[in-house]
């Protein structure tokens, strides 16, 4: 029986990617940039919940309890706001709007992947963030999230919940990142 690696996530439209991406760009030239694994724009992504290695054969009900809790969500405006980062090991672009409505989102895919019998991590109270780079070891990100904490991006709509599999770099090749594919997608209510 075979696994996959997947989460549950809303992925921002290109429109707000390439956005951030402006604004990050001159990120790269401050000092300490060079020690820190930067994330690539085809990654960006608000995980909703991360379910770990999923055997194939619980996939149909997974599917299944997603598109209801999609279909039970309404639509709802989100935009990519100000930095912030966890400790000294990860910086992170935040989200404003209907963030309430994308908690709500990640509280059911969270219940969605239970009730599939996925065992999930403890439960913690959602925080929205588009992980932009990280660190193997304690680094001084403060100057990077006052630089971005400004950033205000355009509303868009979410109008779809998506499966994610997250496919590893293989082991010893350098500079290769985790490549990201779109298994399912589900439209939130109208």
């Amino acid at each position: 029986m075979s696994s996959l690696r997947l989460f549950v996530a809303v992925l921002p439209p290109d429109r707000a990617v390439q956005e951030l991406r402006r604004a990050v760009d001159p990120l790269r030239a401050l000092p300490g940039a060079g020690k820190l694994r930067w994330t690539g724009t085809p990654s960006w992504h608000f995980t909703l919940a991360f379910l770990g290695s999923v055997d194939e054969e619980v996939l149909p009900e997974l599917r299944a309890r997603l598109e209801r809790a999609a279909h039970r969500t309404e639509r709802f405006s989100l935009r990519i706001h100000g930095a912030g980062r966890f400790g000294g090991r990860a910086l992170w672009a935040g989200a404003a709007g209907g963030i309430d409505t994308l908690r709500l989102l990640a509280e059911r895919a969270d219940a969605a992947a239970r009730r599939t019998g996925i065992p999930m991590e403890e439960h913690r109270r959602y925080s929205a963030h588009l992980t932009l780079a990280r660190s193997r070891t304690d680094a001084d990100l403060r100057p990077f999230v006052e630089a971005l904490g400004g950033f205000e991006g355009t509303p868009w709509e979410v109008g779809e919940l998506a499966l994610v599999r997250s496919n590893l770099p293989v082991a010893g090749v350098r500079g290769e990142k985790p490549r990201y594919e779109t298994i399912a997608s589900w439209s939130l209510d109208h």
